[in-house]
């Protein structure tokens, strides 16, 4: 009897499909690519949030021209550097980030921070007028910015003149490119007053007023105030400064230039009318200063200039705790700058705090740190809980500009030595230092150095009297007149003047 074998209909051998295993192979392979193109990052997760689109020049340079307006130099400065990542070849933005680097040097307080800052201003102007080469504006702003790199605190006269002469022919051709351009003339008026060409320059200033887009230009209202200024004009000068006030009315250092104005005012009427003449316009200087100080609170810049502004101009009229409070304040917001620290040290000086100078004097000379800074500022001691912490403060080289806190620095030390506590060692040192700059640059020097050198000799002559065991007064003190060598008007410059 045959019997037919039973159907697996349950229990069914498994069979292999050929179609099914390639589809499988496929799909691992697909899945193996995709997960290689996501860690390449060319494919994104599905649920990942949506890119943010990448803004555009022009916000850019709004956002820049909007914080210049509002007296943020810094943020504008960001904001063109910004826009030119974005476009890097745009000779426009170039020309603009170089004019605002070349302002933003007057909020500066240390000649290597200018330096820094204007020689970045004029690598900006200079790829502008690469890229731009027949844009008259792009010419005039590189001629504005080096004429401010024309300055001898921190070029040789040799430099100051190439970097005028340069100007000088940038600005010429700017004219030739466009001879309707106010920025291309009024720089050039700037740069004949630097070469002390005054004449001219008020000559040049009546032509750019004759261009009828003149007056929408700060910078026009600031040179043609610079001339006058040069010119002796002072009160005319003012009132040009407080034209470009009206159109750049955050620009703090416009209101310091009107201060330093009123400052040199009240000088003359002190000389002629006496002191208490002189009182109300010294203190109209100081209301202009106290302004750019309530700007810089109000859009929250932390600039120390115009509080050392403030206290030069209390200095000159004999109130040195006040004076000694500006710089302390200006310390606060740059408690590493070594050339504050010896403005607080002349005015310790000057008001006869002679130990308190030395703390100061030498944070500014041979640098300091830890609880020396905080002494250097003039506390007790560094409060960490109140925000007055230990820094470390670097010393400024011998200069034109520093020797002042040297020669002082050294005849305190020499008039305070006694045999019991003989401090020069150190002040023989730093005297030798201020006759060796002395005889190296005797150019540099040709108006004060008998001055200097009469002060140093004292110095000199206690300690060799110390040390010959020579007795001496009980109240030798520094020499007095060591204070006011550098007591000019220098303030926050419309413009470095040769």
């Amino acid at each position: 009897m045959n019997v037919n074998p039973r159907r697996p209909l349950f229990n069914r051998k498994p069979q292999s499909n050929i179609y099914r295993m390639f589809l499988w192979v496929v799909m691992i392979l697909g899945g193996v690519w995709m997960l290689q193109q996501m860690d390449k990052g060319e494919i994104k997760p599905l649920f990942d949030p949506t890119a943010t689109p990448t803004r555009s020049p022009g916000s850019y340079i709004l956002e820049g021209d909007a914080s210049f307006g509002a007296g943020k130099v810094d943020a504008a400065i960001i904001a063109y550097r910004e826009a030119l990542e974005v476009n890097p070849n745009d000779a426009e933005i170039w020309a603009k980030l170089a004019r605002i680097q070349t302002y933003s040097s007057a909020f500066l307080i240390t000649n290597p921070d200018k330096q820094a800052r204007l020689k970045e201003a004029l690598e900006s102007a200079n790829k502008a007028v690469e890229l731009a080469p027949e844009d008259s504006t792009a010419h005039a702003i590189r001629a504005f910015a080096l004429d401010w790199n024309a300055d001898l605190n921190f070029h040789t006269i040799e430099e100051v003149e190439d970097f005028l002469a340069q100007a000088e022919q940038e600005a010429l051709i700017a004219q030739q490119l466009d001879n309707a351009n106010p920025l291309a003339l009024a720089y050039y008026a700037e740069i004949l007053t630097d070469q002390r060409k005054l004449n001219q320059a008020e000559l040049t200033m009546k032509q750019v007023f004759e261009l009828p887009d003149a007056s929408q230009w700060m910078d026009v209202y600031r040179v043609n105030a610079y001339v006058l200024e040069s010119l002796g004009q002072y009160n005319l000068a003012i009132s040009e400064y407080e034209k470009a006030i009206t159109l750049e009315p955050n620009s703090t250092f416009l209101y310091v230039r009107i201060g330093g104005n009123y400052r040199r005012l009240a000088f003359d009427v002190a000389i002629t009318q006496g002191e208490e003449a002189a009182r109300p316009v010294y203190e109209q200087s100081l209301e202009y200063f106290a302004k750019a100080v309530q700007i810089n609170e109000q859009i929250g810049v932390k600039d120390p200039g115009p509080h050392l502004s403030i206290a030069r101009t209390y200095s000159q009229l004999g109130e040195f705790f006040i004076a000694a409070r500006n710089v302390q304040t200006a310390l606060e917001y740059e408690p590493t700058n070594a050339d504050i620290y010896g403005q607080l040290g002349v005015i310790y000086f000057r008001s006869r705090n002679y130990e308190g100078s030395i703390f100061s004097l030498q944070c500014a000379i041979y640098g300091c740190s830890g609880e020396e800074s905080c002494l250097g500022r003039g506390l007790e001691r560094c409060f960490p809980d109140l925000g007055e912490n230990p820094v470390d403060v670097q010393g400024l080289a011998i200069s034109p500009n520093t020797i002042v806190y040297y020669y002082i620095y050294g005849s305190v030390l020499a008039a305070l030595s006694r045999p019991n506590e003989n401090r020069c060692d150190e002040a023989m040192q730093t005297m030798s230092e201020v006759r060796a700059e002395l005889e190296n640059n005797p150019d540099e020097y040709a108006d004060g150095r008998e001055t200097i050198i009469d002060i140093i000799e004292d110095g000199e002559f206690i300690c060799q009297s110390l040390a010959e065991d020579v007795s001496l007064p009980a109240s030798s003190a520094p020499t007095e007149v060591g204070a006011e060598v550098n007591e000019g008007m220098s303030e926050a410059t419309a413009t470095p003047t040769p």
